[in-house]
């Protein structure tokens, strides 16, 4: 066999001669088996027939074959005879291996077990091969799995170019296994890095990998201490069969466990030191012999799990900040530094010690997976901090609450449990931290006058959106320096802001807080929900509703109507763009836009499009809007339900308080004041995001300038891509740095984070 200084030319090499740097000649799987080989752990020997020797075996074929059908391209290299220096090549290898060993002939694809993607299963595997015929037939059988249909169609999802994808094949010794299945180094199901995971079956691991067995299921700690075992049930097991092949057994569920404590914590241990040697987490195949020994015949990164955020600290608790807006997609990198510099100056509104640097955020903000987390390991550690957060979240993201329950009930000591020692159990010091912050922003009188005199209250969030109104403005004609300062700007005023109408919203679940508390019993939970149905004053509500008023105005315009019932929503997006829409749709979707063409999907990320940038979700809900059945059915009409909705909510609201006042007047006026004041005020929820979005919506036309000068100097390929960099690169690039490169490595991170599957 050939050494790895003519590996590039080689038809063959020793398995232990690869390392990572061999994948395009030896593909995933066989550059990580020879990684274990030279970390000293357990593996089969064998050798690689390299990506060389299928490349001069389909040198007539492959080119047509990429461009063929999968069933067309498979016929091809399998009717291609093997060139006669790659079959003397395999035949060489493998009687060096003995004579007539058994050995596993497995695909190793190129674009396999990538740190960002696992092509696992894609192509095919022959096991307990004999002879050497038979080894070089199963050989060309695994260069035609590379274009079986799930192969080319998984290939195909992930992106990757057919051309540049080529196969080695791994011909590996045998382990004729009494057991054996697949490991994971962390949990791939909940992300836990403290808990390794095997599956196992009697006989061969392709049981296990193709789904034929019911497995016993094991879940260790990284000593190797077996936390919980479940035995599978019923199945077949795979079989070697003396002379080659293989053969399925049927086994019943009276087996037993396939697995001694000492076989699991051997194999935990064999995962702990392959997960170390490539520094992230693992998902092995391993095997138990006849004698008891355990051998590893596969690693490939675990690429389902969730990044851990950087910088991580060990016992600490994060929590996903963008989840709590209901965004479960990754954010751009220019989203996350806005999302940075707004956390800047909220920390230092409320401790008046402002951060180092705006552009890195306050301590305890660390991005994962392109998502902001936030760690809440401080406030965990204290009495008020373990009672208070998982009620927060109840209302802001009840999953995340569930989870932080488990997390704080799955032990007795929760302090413990974070790697800590025991924290406050005074409620003295957070309520004076309260406190403190509340007199800063002058909360607790702008929500007396919120209870007192609601229209006042209402007004004073009229001239706040005024106040907010002119800095939304964006001169085209500013320098390019001087629209990014302005965008740092308007970041650093959205703290500010902000609380000086949150408290309004504040005292409606205030008296709703003081309904319930007095009326006890006769507020149930779902007569709440009642009471708040249809609140005035929400602009979420407002808009949808301005929206359907528009759809109404354009029943009886039979060119806006055909226009929405004929053409794509991003066809009449570009058409609105040109001014060529029908005029009463052209002019009303524009009124419509100058008013909330700043809101989006993703709209608390900078660098999502706006409505104001792509109309075409707009336009799609105007024409579900028009298919509505409103005359035969009026009251699938949103008005009319809105309306409805009111009217149950003060019939709710009058029941309440004829209930409590049965027992007590006083009580009752008490209750229906409450009730009053939360319908008037607690609509107004949502003001707080709609100026946060108006703002942010502004910092993103200010960039979008800074990107098209950057895109016309060559610094950028478009003007957009000025979202895939943070403001301190933003700055760089004014000052002429070119970040193509730069942007090309984020736009690939972005997209796979956007393909991921298991969040």
């Amino acid at each position: 066999m050939v050494a790895l200084t003519s590996i590039d030319r080689a038809l063959v090499v020793d398995l232990a001669s690869l390392d990572r740097a061999a994948l395009p000649v030896a593909g995933g799987k066989a550059a990580n088996l020879g990684e274990l080989l030279a970390a000293g752990l357990p593996v089969p020997g064998g050798f690689c027939v390299t990506t060389a020797a299928y490349r001069l075996a389909t040198a007539d074929t492959a080119t047509a074959a990429a461009g063929t059908d999968p069933a067309a391209a498979r016929a091809q290299v399998l009717t291609a005879p093997v060139p006669a220096a790659v079959a003397a090549a395999v035949r060489g290898a493998y009687a060096a291996l003995g004579d007539d060993v058994p050995v596993a002939v497995r695909s190793s694809a190129t674009a396999e077990d990538l740190p960002e993607s696992s092509f696992a299963g894609q192509q095919d595997t022959y096991l307990n091969v004999v002879g050497a015929d038979a080894v070089v037939d199963s050989v060309r059988r695994c260069w035609a799995s590379l274009f079986t249909d799930r192969a080319v169609a998984y290939r195909a999802t992930a992106g990757v170019d057919p051309a540049g994808v080529a196969i080695a094949v791994v011909v590996q010794r045998m382990v004729d296994a009494a057991a054996a299945g697949v490991m994971f180094t962390a949990d791939p199901l909940t992300g836990s890095r403290s808990r390794t995971v095997l599956d196992a079956a009697p006989g061969l691991g392709e049981s296990v990998v193709s789904g034929a067995v019911d497995p016993d299921h094991v879940v260790a700690d990284p000593r190797g201490r077996v936390l919980d075992y479940h035995v599978g049930r019923a199945g077949t097991a795979v079989r070697a069969v003396a002379g080659g092949g293989t053969v399925r057994v049927p086994h019943g569920a009276e087996r037993g466990r396939c697995l001694t404590d000492a076989q699991v914590k051997e194999l935990v241990a064999l995962g702990e030191r392959a997960q170390a040697h490539f520094g992230a987490p693992q998902d092995l195949e391993w095997a138990i012999d006849a004698a008891g020994g355990a051998w590893l015949t596969q690693s490939r990164p675990i690429t389902t799990l969730f990044p851990l955020p950087e910088p991580v600290e060990a016992g600490h608790v994060y929590f996903c900040i963008s989840l709590a807006q209901g965004l479960v997609r990754p954010m751009t990198p220019m989203g996350i530094a806005a999302a940075r510099r707004i956390a800047t100056a909220a920390v230092a509104g409320m401790t008046g010690r402002p951060p180092a640097d705006p552009d890195v955020g306050p301590r305890g903000l660390v991005v994962a997976g392109g998502r902001p987390f936030a760690d809440v390991t401080t406030p965990l550690r204290t009495a008020p901090g373990r009672v208070l957060l998982p009620r927060i979240l109840d209302v802001m993201e009840a999953r995340s609450a569930v989870v932080l329950r488990e997390l704080l009930d799955g032990d007795g000591d929760p302090a413990h449990l974070l790697g800590a020692p025991a924290g406050r159990r005074s409620w003295l010091p957070f309520l004076r931290g309260v406190a403190r912050i509340a007199v800063r922003f002058r909360v607790p009188p702008r929500m007396l006058v919120a209870l007192v005199r609601p229209r006042s209250a209402l007004a004073h969030v009229q001239r706040v959106r005024a106040r907010v109104a002119p800095l939304c403005v964006v001169d085209p004609a500013l320098a390019p320096g001087d629209h990014l300062r302005r965008a740092e700007r308007l970041l650093d005023s959205v703290f500010p802001i902000l609380p000086t109408v949150a408290p309004v919203a504040g005292a409606g679940f205030v008296g709703l807080g003081l309904a319930r508390l007095l009326a006890r019993g006769d507020l149930p939970a779902a007569d709440v929900h009642e009471v708040l149905r249809s609140l005035p004053h929400n602009v979420t509500t407002e808009m949808d509703l301005r929206l359907w008023a528009l759809a109404a105005t354009l029943r009886d315009d039979p060119a806006s109507v055909a226009a929405l019932r004929d053409r794509e929503p991003a066809a009449l997006a570009a058409a609105f763009g040109r001014g060529e829409l029908p005029g009463r749709l052209q002019g009303g979707l524009g009124a419509f836009l100058t008013e909330h063409g700043h809101r989006a999907a993703a709209e608390i990320d900078v660098g999502a499009p706006r409505w104001s940038d792509d109309p075409a979700p707009v336009l799609a809900v105007l024409a579900g809007y028009l298919r509505l059945p409103v005359e035969e059915r009026p009251g699938t009409a949103p008005d009319v339900q809105f309306a409805r909705g009111a009217r149950a909510a003060e019939a709710a609201l009058a029941r309440v308080v004829t209930l409590v006042r049965r027992r007590s007047r006083v009580r009752a006026a008490l209750v229906g004041f409450g009730l009053r004041r939360a319908r008037a005020l607690a609509g107004l929820r949502e003001e707080h995001k709609d100026l946060l979005v108006r703002l942010l919506a502004a910092v993103r036309a200010h960039l979008g300038h800074v990107g098209a000068d950057l895109a016309g100097r060559g610094l950028l390929a478009v003007a957009d891509d000025v979202h895939l960099l943070d403001l301190a690169e933003t700055a760089a690039a004014l000052g002429g740095v070119d970040q193509r490169d730069l942007v090309a490595r984020r736009r690939a991170d972005h997209d796979r984070e956007l393909r991921r599957r298991h969040v």
